[in-house]
């Protein structure tokens, strides 16, 4: 996995494009996540699949937060699929290695809600649920790709060649993530 000044540099403008209608009261500086700081919490993935690397406040009761995501080889026969949904968290997702097919939308069944108390919804995704969806879009996606999906709308992967890898940036509509959060293996 090999990231590009050109490759980092495409995220960080589509999420500035997503947050710029919302920054009348902006900080008054950058924060800058070094190469080194994604591949340390890669490392530390460990069996989790996705770890958040910062928060940040970028004003006006809005967050961005940048996470790290390893999938392994799923694939899903028929026409369901597993999905999550995050109810008031944006993700930009921004594919670093590996290809599968992503199912985004659909029609809605089995839904079942995370406990706010959970790890992963008070550090990574805030208020979100799984959900089984059909019909949903299906759009190849490999190293190189962008993909926007907004607050509210399911997402899962049908299949996966071997393993994908991806960074995460969430935009936090709601300050529902912990501001100032650093990864614990930064410290």
């Amino acid at each position: 996995m090999k990231l590009t000044p050109v490759n980092l540099l495409a995220g960080a403008i589509l999420t500035w494009t997503l947050s710029a209608g919302s920054l009348a009261q902006s900080p008054d500086n950058a924060t800058h996540v070094p190469y080194a700081e994604i591949m340390t919490v890669f490392e530390n993935l460990g069996d989790t699949i996705d770890q958040q690397i910062r928060v940040v406040d970028i004003g006006d009761d809005l967050n961005v937060a940048i996470g790290i995501l390893r999938r392994v080889g799923a694939r899903t026969e028929g026409e369901e699929v597993t999905a999550i949904l995050h109810h008031r968290v944006t993700e930009v997702y921004y594919i670093l290695s590996g290809s599968g097919i992503l199912v985004t939308g659909g029609d809605e069944s089995d839904a079942m809600e995370f406990p706010a108390d959970v790890a992963a919804v008070r550090e990574l995704i805030g208020p979100s649920g799984r959900r089984t969806v059909t019909n949903g879009q299906e759009q190849a996606v490999a190293a190189g790709d962008i993909v926007v999906i907004p607050a509210g709308v399911p997402h899962g992967f049908r299949h996966i060649q071997e393993q994908i890898t991806y960074l995460s940036i969430r935009v936090d509509h709601e300050q529902v993530l912990p501001a100032g959060y650093a990864h614990p293996s930064l410290e």
